[in-house]
């Protein structure tokens, strides 16, 4: 059986994202599937945060441009990047985002891109302040459908271990757990 299907009954079993134990520094995550960017999503991220830059919104402006058309707002890019990684890495297991160190967008993305994300595990340590906490680090990477990686960064999660975290995030039958020769 899988170790990250939490078992709730015979019949039912709830993906998750890794608790701190479970994760290997040095190993690296392919996530899937991949997201293809439509001019829809473009405008409607630009324009919910406010970002009325015309390279994002302005076809005809864009194209007389240097990249001959409109990018993809940058900050979308980021977010997929990381939205990506979340049901492998950390749906229903990170306690909160700490901070990035690097974000780096080494070339365009445009609109009818596939972006795919890929993520290596560059360091992990117990909270010195968080006791059942811990710091993992991830080097996130997104190529776009030719392997041009179009985005970098590096984000510090604060993550639960699995025997600190909420109740609400393990099954609720402890004794069908304890069965199956886990430790809730």
């Amino acid at each position: 059986m899988n170790d990250r299907l939490e078992p709730r009954s015979a019949d039912r079993l709830e993906q998750r994202g890794l608790y701190l134990e479970e994760f290997e520094v040095g190993a690296t995550y392919y996530h899937s599937p991949g997201r293809t960017i439509s001019e829809a999503d473009n405008i409607l991220f630009t324009t919910t945060t406010m970002n009325t830059q015309s390279l994002h919104l302005d076809a005809h402006w864009s194209s007389a441009q240097s990249f001959g058309q409109p990018l993809v707002n940058s900050m979308m890019t980021l977010s997929t990047l990381v939205g990506l990684s979340v049901a492998q890495l950390t749906q229903g297991t990170i306690v909160a985002n700490l901070g990035f160190d690097t974000v780096e967008f080494p070339a365009p993305v445009y609109v009818g891109d596939t972006l795919y994300a890929e993520t290596l595990i560059k360091g992990k340590r117990p909270s010195a302040s968080r006791p059942g906490q811990g710091i993992v680090t991830f080097a996130h990477t997104m190529r776009n459908q030719d392997g041009t990686v179009v985005a970098r960064c590096t984000r510090n999660t604060l993550m639960w271990q699995s025997t600190h975290a909420p109740a609400s995030n393990r099954p609720t039958d402890r004794q069908e757990y304890e069965s199956l020769g886990a430790t809730p």
